[in-house]
């Protein structure tokens, strides 16, 4: 049996299948001769920022390192690794606080407190996911934390979004935005996968209040999209994954191709 070959067009367009928000014409550029942080014009104001930065972030993967031994024979300092952390959220803040535009720390503020609290900040009185360091949180708690995460990826996002597909990136902008798109899509995605069990409980002014499971389902497929646009492969895959409508329409073309092009698609 013969088949046809898939031109550069049809490749896009599989691509597309993949990736609902899939544009050739919006591939990222990477540029190394840029300043890292476009929000910084002074690089020794950066470089000093970036260490303080460095610092607390190193406290806190020193902290994980000594729980990871005791943790292979059933002990672990919980309470210790707790505080180190809310230690590390506090210290963010500060350096936050003192430069607002400083969107690594905010993109990691955010990573400590999913570390404390998980992926279920949005569903009230839900049993705590297993990479939550805080087994049983007070719903005040639990909202004050959530509203910091989502404003901190919120505002780290916007920081660093250039204003065309065309614009070069650093290489840290490109990292900070994976990373802050994949958190912020991790947090949808459970709550979409929680909320039809659970209570939805989410900070006050938050758009995501009057969102529906369908809602964080599209919303976290967007973002996981970003993710791996910006260099996340395990968001790029979960893009589709996670989306019902991209998902069930590209089941249905994936089987057509296969009998049109046969082994010449492999999708």
């Amino acid at each position: 049996m013969a088949y046809v070959s898939l031109s550069t067009r049809d490749l896009n367009v599989l691509e597309k299948i993949q990736d609902p928000e899939y544009d050739p014409a919006r591939i990222v550029q990477v540029d190394i001769s840029l300043p890292k942080d476009p929000n910084f014009e002074d690089q020794a104001v950066y470089d000093k920022v970036a260490q303080l930065e460095r610092n607390i972030i190193l406290s806190i993967q020193q902290l994980e390192l000594a729980n990871a031994k005791p943790a292979a024979h059933g002990t672990t300092d919980v309470k210790g690794t707790i505080q180190g952390y809310h230690n590390c959220v506090t210290q963010l803040g500060s350096l936050i606080q003192e430069y607002p535009e400083y969107a690594s720390a905010r993109n990691n503020r955010a990573q400590a407190i999913r570390r404390l609290v998980g992926d279920s900040m949005l569903i009230s009185g839900s049993l705590q996911l297993p990479q939550a360091l805080i087994r049983d949180i007070n719903d005040a708690e639990r909202l004050q934390m959530a509203a910091t995460a989502l404003s901190d990826l919120d505002r780290a996002i916007s920081l660093l979004t250039p204003a065309t597909p065309q614009t070069r990136l650093s290489q840290n902008v490109v990292r900070t935005l994976s990373n802050a798109h994949t958190q912020r899509a991790a947090i949808y995605h459970m709550t979409s996968k929680l909320m039809e069990s659970n209570t939805l409980s989410v900070p006050q002014g938050r758009r995501e209040g009057s969102w529906n499971k369908l809602d964080f389902e599209e919303n976290a497929s967007r973002d996981f999209a970003m993710g791996g646009r910006y260099g996340n492969e395990i968001a790029k895959a979960l893009a589709v994954s996670t989306n019902p409508t991209a998902k069930l329409c590209g089941q249905m073309v994936r089987e057509a191709l296969k009998k049109e092009y046969g082994p010449a698609y492999s999708a």
